[in-house]
């Protein structure tokens, strides 16, 4: 059998089992409820932490699921200009993704069926292992657009490029790419078979450009969830965008009609920034200077000046020197939504360690994700705040960056990543 017939069976097969397997989610005792209607709000008592998130829906699982612990996120260059083997290729992909967030592995065939003889349709390494909550999100690059497919007229304008940012050193290796995949579950494993399988099923049509590995979520998306803490010891993402506020996320996160190109309703933007933690100086640094510097205290995480995390911060208060309790250029004085004509992010952050940088030092820091409506009406005009005056700037530099399209759901066994874009 050629490769091409044995890729194109493995698609086949892969959505015909997707299919079936669409019907029997409540019958597995792995898996968690049945798949909600269209835009129904996934609860997120629905899901527990070895359990199933549904696929199927109005918009793709893993913005506003609640935040898993763990994160493997993948950039890929399309190395194929044949429009037809990409369209192919996404198909496959959203058929294996379908399984792999049921538990289930990549191909209909598995780790040790089929022909000895031929590769397996899956690696193996998740075999045994539930489904953690996996959950596979997928984004378009602007370089995607390119006269390669036909589809520069379809580029959504909030596409162009982001601004040179003061202070940045981004390392082109590291940013960008056509494709991007974020794969978050609470086993790591499950995380990294899940791109693993992606990469494998790809093979000749895409090459991984990047991938990033996180874990320690720092942010949260449900109002269930504790506020986690990010490597400097603070708790991060106090005031995010949450699942549960569906007005909110209706006017910040999700593309509406008339917002840009028809295929991008239902859908958000992405971006992503790998930000490096100088963690050995900022442990160096007294506790008053690390709070001035956050506008929070360390333990509790509430505002300066307030007690508790969720008091709402007092920008006017004043301390007995008659300077402002939160500082001018404190970090959350500068990111707060007040500040930016209510502009808010929903954020999906990770903590990463990769080694050391052969200086002494560990290679750490935070692997920034947040999803909007437009990034250049909500992310540029915040991050212009943060790099231009906050206090942080002197411990973390900014050294990747990405920006995607993230297409609506896929609403059946039938539909597929970007169908609306390319039909």
């Amino acid at each position: 059998m050629t490769r091409i017939n044995r890729r194109r069976l493995l698609g086949l097969g892969a959505a015909g089992v997707a299919a079936a397997g669409a019907g029997a989610l409540v019958g597995r005792s792995t898996a968690g409820p049945a798949a909600p209607a269209p835009g129904a709000t996934i609860p997120v008592s629905a899901v527990s932490i070895s359990g199933e998130v549904p696929f199927y829906g109005e918009h793709q699982a893993g913005i506003v699921t609640p935040a898993q612990d763990r994160l493997h996120f993948v950039a890929f260059d399309v190395i194929t200009s044949d429009r037809a083997e990409l369209v192919e290729l996404l198909q496959e992909w959203t058929a294996a993704a379908a399984r792999m967030t049921q538990g289930k592995e990549a191909g209909a065939l598995g780790a040790v069926g089929g022909v000895p003889e031929a590769p397996p349709e899956d690696t193996g390494e998740a075999l045994g292992l539930p489904p953690s909550a996996l959950t596979l999100t997928v984004g378009f690059g602007a370089s995607l657009f390119d006269e390669r497919f036909g589809l520069a007229a379809r580029k959504p304008a909030a596409l162009k490029p982001l601004p040179k940012f003061p202070a940045e050193d981004l390392d082109p290796a590291i940013s960008g790419g056509d494709i991007c995949v974020q794969a978050c579950a609470n086993d790591p494993q499950v995380a990294v078979h899940a791109v693993r399988n992606l990469a494998r099923i790809g093979f000749g049509r895409v090459s991984v450009r990047w991938s990033q590995l996180g874990f320690g979520r720092t942010s949260s998306t449900s109002t269930a969830q504790a506020t986690p803490r990010n490597l400097f010891g603070f708790k991060d993402g106090t005031n995010n965008l949450k699942l549960e506020d569906a007005a909110m996320l209706r006017e910040q996160l999700w593309v509406a009609p008339g917002d840009g190109p028809e295929w991008m309703t239902g859908g958000s933007y992405l971006v992503t920034r790998k930000i490096r933690m100088n963690i050995e100086t900022w442990d160096r640094t007294s506790l008053a200077e690390q709070e001035a510097i956050f506008g929070r205290s360390k333990g509790e995480g509430a505002p300066l000046g307030r007690e508790k995390e969720f008091d709402e911060i007092d920008f006017d208060a004043k301390g007995p020197d008659g300077e402002p309790k939160v500082p001018a250029d404190a970090h959350i004085r500068l990111a707060h939504h007040t500040m930016h004509d209510g502009a808010r992010l929903l954020r999906r952050g990770y903590n990463f360690v990769d080694g050391s940088d052969g200086l002494g030092r560990l290679d750490a820091g935070l692997f920034f994700i947040a999803f909007q409506r437009d990034p250049h009406r909500q992310f540029v005009p915040i991050q212009l705040a943060l790099a231009r005056q906050d206090a942080l700037n002197e411990y973390i530099k900014h050294v990747s960056s990405g920006l995607f399209a993230c297409p609506p759901g896929v609403r059946d066994a039938g539909d597929y990543w970007g169908r609306a874009l390319f039909t």
